[in-house]
């Protein structure tokens, strides 16, 4: 089965999940209609990853301006329970196109934030939400950590879909996790943009013998507004170059990776050299030890079908 894959490297309206939305509206009618069957967006795209920014803490001391701003990034956050998820829903459905959002998530009940990935379906919409299990250095001040039930995969009519966000990526046994469910499309949005990162992209697919569909921003500093630029002041103009790659199994940039510019990535991907590619190598096959190695991820769903 062929599928015809898009990842979007760009910019949010940063701070403003209303026009971050609009733009994701904008961008999905737009490869929806080139044909795409598959569009994902990068890390806390709505609304932005707020690199440079300091809320204000410390060890032992946080400031009313730090709390002032958080309140403002929460506002702006994505509400899954609201119709925050009914425009994405629709938009899927609409253009016919599965859709996966990096988002900062806002939950009513708890107050916390959580670095999220959405996946949604043109036929079912909502099919399920990874949360970030273990946000990485300053981050862990404005996301909350997620436990196993986040570590969701899908079995969809393009495909066996599931991921990680950033760093997570670099947990071996969260990578297990995915690859354990039998994922074919591998999906990794991330604010990593070092050129490591498609070296990483490289190893999970081989790995994984799945495709891999890394997905960053293009951002620089004077995105922000000249408020927001204050909080980064220390930050470089670039703050970043990007790096969106397509993988194949094999291991083969089969896209990008870009670099330095906005842009997409748009390529088709034929799920059959995935089973190709398990001829010399299967993680969770022939090369798996099940005698030696014991396994288990608490409080993993089942994969789910999309009915």
């Amino acid at each position: 089965m062929k599928i015809k894959v898009t990842l979007i490297q760009d910019s949010p309206v940063f701070f403003d999940k209303e026009a971050t939305l609009q733009k994701v509206e904008t961008l999905t009618k737009k490869h929806a209609a080139q044909g795409s069957e598959l569009i994902v967006f990068p890390e806390s795209f709505v609304p932005g990853y707020p690199r440079g920014f300091m809320f204000g803490t410390k060890v032992g001391s946080r400031t009313e301006e730090g709390r002032a701003t958080f309140a403002t990034y929460y506002e702006n956050s994505f509400d899954a329970e609201s119709e925050d998820l009914t425009r994405i829903e629709t938009l899927a459905k609409e253009n016919n196109i599965y859709i996966v959002l990096g988002v900062t998530e806002r939950k009513a009940i708890n107050g916390t934030l959580y670095c999220s990935m959405l996946y949604v379906s043109p036929k079912v919409g909502l099919l399920g939400i990874h949360r970030k299990i273990k946000p990485t250095g300053f981050e862990r001040i404005i996301w909350g950590e997620a436990g196993g039930e986040g570590l969701v995969t899908f079995h969809t009519d393009i495909g066996k879909l599931g991921g990680l966000i950033c760093w997570e990526n670099y947990m071996p046994e969260a990578r297990m996790a995915m690859y354990n469910k039998g994922v074919e499309i591998y999906i990794a949005p991330t604010a990593d943009a070092r050129d490591s990162w498609t070296s990483t992209m490289q190893h999970i697919a081989l790995e994984g013998r799945c495709f891999v569909l890394g997905c960053n921003q293009f951002f620089t500093k004077s995105m922000y507004s000249k408020e927001h630029q204050l909080l980064a002041v220390d930050e470089p103009e670039m703050m970043s170059r990007g790096g969106s790659v397509i993988v194949s199994p094999s291991g083969k940039i089969i896209a990008g990776p870009l670099f330095d510019k906005a842009g997409s990535l748009t390529a088709e991907i034929d799920l059959q050299e995935i089973t190709r590619s398990k001829l010399d190598f299967d993680v969770i096959g022939h090369y798996a030890r099940p005698d030696i190695f014991k396994f288990n991820v608490v409080d993993q769903p089942q994969m789910k079908k999309e009915e």
